[in-house]
């Protein structure tokens, strides 16, 4: 709004004075008058830039008002004067309304006096009407900021007011899961706990009564039959309740490492980076296939070691190595559920590898690309051990050898045995 007010005074006193219709304008004069205008718009640009820091506004506002006095002083149109009225709008926002309301009086009073000088001024309509659209001018600026204050003032406590529901909504969302999660933890405590001593107390009696009694002891393992059927069944409803929580692949797999783990099939395992950034569905996808290896490893391939290692980077990858017996790639066995996972990675954009041979155990490689799309398929280096020999495109994979000779993961692909 000032400058707009600035630029059609500016326009309007050059016209005039151009035009010849202000002969009292000298050159010097309408030069003074042209360099405090353009100085007052200069004003403006820098308010823009400052306008939320108390003091530069302070600095601006004299700085207007003395702008404003050199425009008044070289104006001999008289179209100047009513930029006056925006010296109580801008000190209402620098300096408060106090400040405002005394500026706009002040202004008032001094065109009162001057125009006092003139003999018999209340007699003259023009000076009285020039006095009462001043008057006017400074009421409506002085309205016009507190107006435009409150509005600003409103504009930031409902922004504020936005971001505390915001805030409160995110924390009752989380109150609301953690209370749900303490639930159905409850409810697995008390319920599949339950049922799962039902089924230790009821096998323990089958097994003291196999030979003295055997209709107890088949009523007995009766019972622990429909017990577990119950607690399937709570667990499947649990599960499915839980499946809205965020999953993380790290505390998955290591879940499932610790179930399997036993003295008969140890299980170790490494983790590289951080999952976060990586879409939950890849992540589930390689949670899927670390339970096939494993299960794998544990029924088909005799072995008793793996290694099953996380790396997370531009992509997710997970490595399961075995020292079972390992088999012949081509001739991969059709219920191995190899076919499933890849389709898996497929589906994902991912890639499955696998390297095994007779003998020399099995090493599975799955990646899925990050939450940008990119993979690791080409490229990546997998180190575990020494000499090493190509797995699949540009992947290379070193197999050492257990204590046993036998290696923990197979070392061959293209190029190698």
């Amino acid at each position: 709004m000032a400058s707009v007010l600035y630029s059609a005074v500016l326009v309007t006193g050059v016209y005039y004075a151009l035009a010849g219709l202000s002969p009292a304008w000298s050159a010097a004069g309408l030069a003074g008058f042209v360099a405090a205008l353009v100085a007052l718009l200069g004003v403006e640009q820098v308010a823009r830039r400052h306008e939320a820091d108390r003091r530069w506004a302070i600095g601006l506002l004299i700085a207007r008002m003395a702008l404003l006095e050199v425009v008044a002083a070289t104006d001999q149109a008289g179209f100047g004067r009513v930029l006056y009225v925006l010296v109580p709008f801008f000190a209402y926002f620098s300096l408060g309304r106090r400040w405002s309301i005394g500026l706009a009086g002040a202004y008032l009073t001094a065109a009162v006096v001057r125009v006092s000088f003139t003999p018999s001024w209340w007699t003259d309509s023009e000076i009285v009407s020039d006095l009462l659209m001043f008057f006017i001018g400074m009421v409506l600026s002085v309205v016009t900021a507190a107006v435009a204050d409150q509005q600003q003032r409103s504009r930031l406590r409902a922004e504020r007011l936005v971001g505390e529901l915001q805030t409160s909504q995110r924390r009752v969302a989380e109150l609301s899961a953690a209370t749900e999660r303490n639930r159905l933890a409850r409810d697995i405590h008390d319920s599949v706990g339950h049922h799962l001593t039902v089924i230790s107390v009821q096998l323990a009696k089958a097994e003291a009564f196999r030979q003295r009694e055997p209709g107890v002891a088949d009523r007995a393992v009766g019972d622990a039959r429909r017990a577990t059927g119950r607690a399937l069944q709570e667990v499947r409803d649990s599960v499915g309740a839980l499946r809205a929580a965020s999953f993380s692949l790290t505390t998955a797999v290591a879940a499932l490492a610790e179930g399997l783990d036993d003295t008969g099939f140890r299980i170790s395992l490494e983790l590289g980076g951080s999952e976060a950034g990586h879409h939950p569905g890849g992540l589930e996808a390689l949670y899927r296939v670390a339970q096939e290896a494993l299960t794998n490893a544990r029924r088909h391939a005799g072995a008793d070691r793996v290694r099953v290692t996380l790396r997370f980077g531009e992509a997710a990858t997970l490595e399961v190595a075995d020292n079972g017996r390992g088999f012949a790639v081509g001739e991969m066995a059709a219920g191995s559920g190899v076919p499933g996972m890849r389709e898996r990675m497929a589906a994902l954009g991912g890639t499955l590898l696998i390297d095994s041979a007779p003998g020399l155990g099995t090493r599975l490689t799955a990646s899925v690309p990050g939450a940008d799309g990119l993979g690791v398929g080409r490229g990546a280096q997998v180190a575990a051990g020494d000499g090493g020999r190509g797995l699949g495109e540009g992947a290379q994979v070193a197999a050492g050898a257990d204590a046993g000779g036998r290696g923990l993961g197979a070392g061959r692909g293209r190029g190698g045995r």
